[in-house]
């Protein structure tokens, strides 16, 4: 979708400043402590890419919700998503990818960002209160312990993180599921935003690329 802002010196800054601004921001998430988990922010208007070897998750929850912002044109819309909550994760080889289309001499630009790339888990991502907000996933999945069918707002009382809380925009009495642990592996999916209490990601690299699609975005 392509903005109508004028002027080439304001697009050669959104190109230079805005991109990695706006992509640091929805793809690494954002580190704050337990006590000020972000309940609510209004989501940009991209999406991102995320891949994974595999996914290791203990304190696993679920639920629905609709994530709210504008579009690069500065339309407001809504995204229903599936909140993924996990009270710690360890991740291999994580790949995360936005793009920027259409910037005026420019073109189209990905930034595109890797870490944890090694079979040793102490030089794999961690995340601990990590809130994932998911438009599709694709994986295999192994659960531990599994409860499906949870009122969302009860799953403070089970073994994951429970609900985001604050303004978020979810139903407490809708549809949860919630498990002891979690194991994910080939992970593909498309997400509106990541929160985590904690997010560290060992042997981070980060890339500007012209253009998108495969060999450019993680899938």
């Amino acid at each position: 979708m392509e903005s109508q802002v004028r002027g080439g010196t304001r697009w050669k800054r959104f190109a230079v400043v805005m991109v990695p601004s706006v992509a640091a921001t929805a793809c690494i998430g954002v580190a704050l402590a337990q006590g000020a988990l972000a309940a609510s922010f209004s989501v940009s208007g991209q999406s991102f890419k995320v891949t994974a070897k595999e996914l290791n998750g203990t304190g696993f929850s679920q639920y629905g919700a609709v994530d709210y912002g504008t579009s690069l044109d500065g339309k407001k819309e809504g995204h229903a998503v599936a909140v993924s909550a996990f009270e710690t994760a360890r991740i291999e080889k994580m790949c995360q990818s936005v793009v920027t289309p259409n910037i005026p001499l420019v073109g189209t630009v990905t930034l595109r960002l890797e870490a944890g790339d090694s079979s040793d888990e102490k030089q794999q991502v961690t995340a601990d209160n990590l809130y994932i907000d998911v438009e599709d996933l694709a994986a295999n999945a192994k659960f531990t312990n599994i409860d499906i069918g949870v009122a969302a707002g009860q799953m403070k009382d089970g073994p994951g993180p429970g609900m985001k809380g604050g303004k978020e925009q979810a139903n407490p009495y809708g549809f949860g599921q919630q498990a002891e642990n979690v194991q994910l592996t080939n992970v593909k999916q498309t997400a509106w935003a990541t929160t985590a209490g904690t997010f560290t990601l060992p042997k981070l690299t980060m890339k500007l690329k012209r253009g998108s699609g495969e060999g450019v975005e993680c899938y």
